[in-house]
């Protein structure tokens, strides 16, 4: 490390004001403060507040409690391929297959997302932030595990300029910048990131007769119009194969759909991680899957359908629910920050994922829809916890 120092201490001179590099000098200082502190002092003489944490610090968190749901979507990717086409390999040949599959999403958002946040820096001549380690492994995801890479680059762009950059960079957007790229894709391309083919890679290869690539959300959902308890359906769905819709297995994660987020396992070890570091808001987690639950036991009353009738908490391992409540609906900017906010943020996160699920087959996945339509809502809130605590006070002090 002490040589990596000194490599950026020799070249620092060119990249200060008067150097023939001053102009980009916000991306010397943003490569640098990757791997090293800021060697910054403060000039005021005021009171200060010293705290170990910042902004790099915060993202990496988030980026180390992603970790075990992008190993394991790793892993699902593979497992669902071999499964399809009735081979049997190793779980180092799934992993290696999952890999490959991967590897190329994450490259392609990072560089993308990265170059495009570089030359904002550049143009507006303002410091490179960490926030994009967090946004480009969220991108990388949330999308299927084959979706063509150009699509993947063409989203971020669109995240990055339209989701957080107009409204003033990382810290002003309103709305979470991973999911604006995922509702750009299923709006724009809705055939690569929707229906039943493209959750799971066949090549030119046919699958095993009894094998449906349909996620569990689409199959419960048909089991609603076709009039069969949604517990049987999911409990038949590739049987034949070991591979069935069980509440273990979906918990587990074992199941098509997203890179990240068909475990709801590797969630929760993510929220514990970011709970535990007091990154994201338990808040807004609990009362996410209890908003969720809830609605559920109200569709059951009101069920007109199989898929109203539903046991409620299998909501919470079917679809992206775990991984958005979890990772998209804590991210700090668009979420609401009152204490009281977070609560009733999070229960309508989970509330309306589940209406949208039940009662509008254009969007199965209703986790996307939500987050964001509360992201626009957040300040709202805010507004009025604020405001209804003012009131109070002023009553207090009247009487």
């Amino acid at each position: 490390m002490k040589a990596l120092q000194n490599l950026f201490d020799s070249i620092k001179p060119n990249f200060e004001k008067g150097g023939k590099w001053e102009k980009f000098y916000t991306l010397y200082e943003g490569h640098r403060t990757i791997a090293f502190a800021p060697d910054l002092t403060t000039k005021s003489k005021g009171a200060q507040i010293k705290d170990a944490t910042d902004l790099k610090r915060v993202m990496i968190t988030v980026v180390i409690a992603m970790i075990p749901a992008l190993i394991f979507g790793i892993l699902n990717i593979g497992h669902q391929h071999f499964l399809a086409i009735g081979e049997e390999v190793t779980w180092i040949d799934k992993a290696l297959f999952g890999l490959w599959s991967v590897l190329p999403i994450l490259i392609v958002s990072y560089a993308i997302g990265l170059g495009t946040e570089f030359t904002f820096c550049v143009i507006r001549n303002h410091p490179v932030s960490e926030g994009f380690l967090v946004t480009g492994m969220l991108i990388a995801l949330v999308m299927p595990p084959h979706i063509p890479l150009w699509q993947v680059a063409l989203a971020t762009v669109f995240a990055v300029v339209v989701g957080k950059e107009v409204f003033g960079g990382t810290g002003m957007n309103i709305l979470n910048v991973a999911m604006t790229a995922r509702a750009f894709l299923y709006f724009a391309y809705p055939a690569q990131i929707s229906g039943d083919q493209v959750w799971t890679y066949m090549g030119d290869q046919t699958p095993v007769d009894g094998f449906s690539g349909a996620t569990a959300l689409a199959v419960a959902y048909n089991a609603g119009i076709d009039g069969v308890p949604v517990s049987d359906a999911l409990a038949s769905h590739n049987a034949s194969l070991g591979a069935d819709f069980s509440f273990w297995n979906m918990f587990m994660g074992w199941i098509p759909g997203s890179i990240g987020e068909t475990s709801t396992l590797m969630a929760l070890i993510g929220a514990v991680i970011l709970i535990y570091t007091g990154v994201a808001s338990w808040k807004i987690i609990v009362s996410g899957f209890g908003g969720a639950y809830l609605m559920g036991l109200v569709m059951n009353l009101f069920a007109s359908n199989e898929f109203m009738a539903m046991a409620p908490h299998f909501h919470w391992v079917m679809g992206g629910l775990a991984f958005g409540v979890v990772f998209m609906a804590t991210d700090p900017v668009s979420a609401a920050q009152t204490e009281t906010g977070k609560w009733i943020y999070g229960f309508l996160i989970g509330a309306l994922t589940v209406i949208i699920r039940v009662t509008n087959p254009a969007y199965p996945e209703g986790i996307m829809l939500a987050v964001l339509l509360m992201n626009v809502f957040a300040p709202l809130i805010d507004y009025y916890v604020v405001k209804a605590n003012k009131t109070r006070r002023l009553q207090r002090a009247t009487v």
